[in-house]
């Protein structure tokens, strides 16, 4: 069930979340939406807060997979799970494959994980489906799967960190479908979802369609690709080339960054206006700025610290929530310096940590 959020509303969000948490070690109580049933389709979010164990009750060892480190959202992630991990007192080991085109390495990881005695795995799948047989596999032997981030459609996953990318989607259609209603001058919009097949990125392609059908918005034809920054500066220099009317460009956070400095290098920053469908330290820098307009957040830190105290109630046997993820809300040039980092993003200098003992 997809809900969507008046201005004020989401600003009563980033309000509660800022009176929700407090430092970074001391993350908890967090605004999150815990979805029943939970991995529906037609799931009812209830906003409740999130209080994780204070510890745990043995060092368990904890694989966690990623598509890749190669931008500073994942790096976000990967400083929720390192450390949730050392605040647990539990062991966790990373691996990423390098990107979205490298299922068959992700899959390679996680059986190396598992054959070297990791006793849960958490996961930022690659594909969608791509990895169900290795699921079934793994949950058979009693090891439970966390699914984060990105959704995984497997029957067999034991419990879901993540948030709507669907809703993410629409909340950055709304955003600009507000100020081009329908009926107004035709607007054009380039579209980059992200890597095709992604199921994050099936659902905020079709968050964003729908959300921006009933405007004078014009969205083009999608451009697909990696989310390294190289494949999406060439995707946005296509069409920029294909569409110099162009007035909008959308994508994940890291083609918000490289519109930035495509458009700047061209001297179409004042003409053409970037919105990202997420957060990482670039979009936050150019909202800050006022070279993006704004982006809703996921709390990526968040999801990843959650996925970590799953993990650990499941192997302890306690009770846990199955489908939850922070509760989504607009950064925008209102509120971006109200927002304490730690809830958007890793520290400014914060290095990858792939090991936790």
């Amino acid at each position: 069930m997809q809900k969507t959020f008046t201005k004020s509303a989401l600003a009563l969000c980033a309000s509660a979340l800022l009176s929700g948490a407090a430092s970074a070690a001391d993350w908890f109580p967090f605004k999150v939406e815990e979805m029943k049933p939970a991995f529906s389709p037609d799931a009812t979010p209830t906003l409740v807060d999130y209080v994780p164990l204070a510890k745990a009750s043995k060092k368990w060892d904890i694989c966690v997979s990623f598509p890749h480190m190669k931008d500073a959202y994942w790096l976000g992630v990967d400083y929720g799970v390192a450390e949730e991990a050392k605040r647990l007192g539990v062991k966790m080991q990373l691996v990423e494959a390098g990107g979205y085109t490298n299922l068959a390495k992700q899959i390679s990881q996680i059986e190396d994980c598992v054959s070297r005695g990791a006793q849960a795995v958490i996961i930022g799948a690659i594909s969608a489906d791509g990895l169900n047989g290795l699921i079934k596999t793994i949950t058979a032997k009693k090891i439970p799967v966390i699914d984060v981030i990105n959704g995984i459609n497997s029957p067999d996953i034991s419990a879901k960190s993540l948030v709507s990318f669907q809703t993410m989607g629409a909340q950055a259609g709304e955003f600009i479908a507000k100020m081009h209603p329908k009926g107004g001058a035709a607007v054009k919009v380039g579209w980059f979802p992200g890597p095709a097949g992604a199921g994050w990125v099936e659902a905020a392609h079709k968050g964003f369609m729908d959300a921006t059908k009933d405007s004078a918005l014009v969205i083009l034809e999608p451009k697909y690709g990696d989310t390294g920054k190289e494949a999406q500066t060439k995707l946005i220099e296509d069409v920029l080339q294909a569409h110099p009317d162009v007035a909008y460009l959308v994508g994940p956070a890291v083609n918000s960054e490289a519109a930035v400095a495509v458009l700047r290098e061209r001297n179409l920053d004042k003409k053409v206006k970037v919105v990202a469908f997420h957060t990482n330290p670039g979009a936050v820098d150019g909202i800050m700025k006022g070279r993006i307009l704004g982006a809703p957040s996921d709390s990526m830190v968040i999801q990843g610290r959650i996925a970590i105290d799953q993990a650990v109630r499941i192997l302890e046997g306690k009770e846990y929530m199955k489908h939850v993820g922070p509760k989504i809300f607009m950064v925008d040039q209102d509120n971006i310096k109200k927002l304490p980092r730690e809830i958007l993003l890793a520290p400014a200098d914060y290095k990858p940590v792939f090991k936790v003992n």
